[in-house]
């Protein structure tokens, strides 16, 4: 595992198009599931929390698809951004540019517009395990949120940056308005969830 973070980090320091900030924002969002995960299986099994353990139960299956889902779209973000990659050095006078472009910038914007709604799903986790779960454990739940709220705001920019350049406007501003909408709604529940935490322990 050590090896494999070590690869993943050195190649995205790297100056190769893939992974960029993209399957950064996906490795951010495994790691803040994994981290509401965590907060649920320090829960199970305690006496005081036993009028939850079935919540708890059900919130860490949830957790456990989504990081499995935030991973692969490491990979997803990568093979997406390969086609518009190479579009940038068709010459800019060739005839096929422009439509080929516009298929390149579609395709590039899709998994970190999807890796933005898997982070509204793992905030709506973390804010059930942090009313839920071990007391002890409450400041990984507020981690949790902080970190998503990290990768939801840089899968945003990675959304922004394809439509920012899109001929077909009404497609890019449909884009646009999701991905602006998650990152309102979800970055005002991230922050009241990390305040929540952040107020319990103070």
């Amino acid at each position: 595992m050590e090896r494999q973070i070590d690869s993943f980090l050195a190649v995205l320091a790297s100056k190769a198009p893939t992974p960029g900030g993209g399957g950064a924002a996906a490795l951010c969002g495994a790691v803040g599931a994994a981290l509401g995960n965590m907060v649920g299986n320090l829960t199970l099994g305690k006496k005081k929390y036993a009028d939850v353990e079935e919540d708890i139960k059900i919130l860490n299956e949830k957790a456990e698809k989504l990081r499995a889902e935030f991973l692969a779209l490491i990979d997803a973000d990568a093979e997406a951004f390969e086609p518009l990659s190479r579009a940038y050095a068709i010459p800019k006078d060739a005839p096929e540019r422009a439509e080929v472009m516009e298929a390149a910038l579609m395709r590039a914007a899709a998994p970190p517009l999807e890796i933005m709604r898997r982070c509204a799903a793992a905030l709506s986790l973390v804010r059930e395990y942090a009313a839920k779960g071990s007391a002890l454990a409450v400041s990984d739940a507020g981690c949790a949120a902080a970190i998503i709220r990290g990768a939801l705001e840089a899968a945003a920019l990675n959304v922004f940056i394809n439509t920012k350049s899109m001929n077909n406007r009404e497609e890019a501003e449909k884009l646009y308005q999701e991905a602006h909408e998650i990152l309102e709604n979800c970055g005002d529940a991230a922050q009241e969830i990390y305040e929540d935490v952040l107020g319990r322990l103070s």
